[in-house]
């Protein structure tokens, strides 16, 4: 599974989360890890501190993109995700795969 995270100066604007781990559906942990988290941290994000974002998800992909990123609770929010995902990849480091990449999007 592949996670990208994409920043613009010292925020997270959004991340994609591409893939699978690799174990059988629905009994693989790392990969519930992950949803779930992502999941919290989507619905946290819009239901809990108001904020808009795009949101699009599919088999396998869940794509979140803030279009609003000038608000703190966004900025704890996405750094605590970001850091929930880099503890599962030091823990599992092959199955999650973590690329910070700069937010062209404006």
């Amino acid at each position: 599974m592949r996670a990208t995270f994409f920043r613009r100066g010292d925020r997270i604007t959004g991340f994609d989360l591409d893939g699978h781990c690799g174990g059988v559906a629905g009994r693989d942990i790392v990969c519930a890890a992950v949803s779930s988290a992502a999941y919290l941290t989507a619905n946290t994000l819009t239901e809990v501190c108001g904020l808009s974002a795009d949101i699009a998800e599919a088999d396998g992909k869940l794509h979140l993109r803030l279009t609003e990123t000038e608000n703190t609770r966004g900025d704890d929010v996405m750094n605590g995700f970001y850091l929930h995902l880099k503890g599962l990849h030091e823990q599992y480091p092959t199955k999650i795969e973590i690329i910070d990449s700069n937010d062209t999007e404006v």
